[in-house]
């Protein structure tokens, strides 16, 4: 059998709706803007300091760390009297010739210049908030 003339051809399927370029763009935007935003919070706090200052003290440990990133980590004993317990001050040097210039310098009374940078998200930067960029030898009486 046949089928009747009079019936209707099948249906086309409905044509796909494309996106409009606003919302391309919208979806975009809510994809990067976290990376966008945590890549302006490192920038601006690995460039800016939070605080600086000096320490005085004799380093006790100076040594280059790190798996992958190697950075230069030390301790600086800190004592107002003699004799009495020392406060650490850890510490982070980035750059090599201040790094040489403090390892010329072992076993002397130093002075030593830092910056802090809070929130730096990594240990790739150094393993402390304070980064050492001056040191200087303090000569005793």
């Amino acid at each position: 059998m046949t089928e009747p003339a009079s019936a209707a051809p099948p249906a086309a399927p409905a044509p796909r709706r494309r996106w409009s370029w606003k919302t391309k763009l919208i979806i975009v935007s809510v994809i990067l803007a976290p990376f966008v935003i945590f890549g302006l919070f490192v920038f601006g706090s690995y460039n800016w300091s939070y605080s600086s200052g000096e320490r005085a003290g004799f380093v006790q440990k100076f040594s280059k760390k790190g798996w992958i990133c190697k950075t230069w980590e030390g301790e600086l004993a800190m004592s107002t009297i003699p004799g009495s317990m020392p406060e650490k001050f850890l510490f982070t040097v980035r750059d090599e010739a201040v790094a040489d210039h403090l390892n010329q310098t072992m076993g002397q009374r130093v002075s030593l210049s830092y910056e802090q940078h809070k929130g730096l998200p990594t240990s790739c930067f150094g393993e402390t908030e304070y980064f050492v960029y001056s040191v200087r030898p303090i000569r005793q009486p």
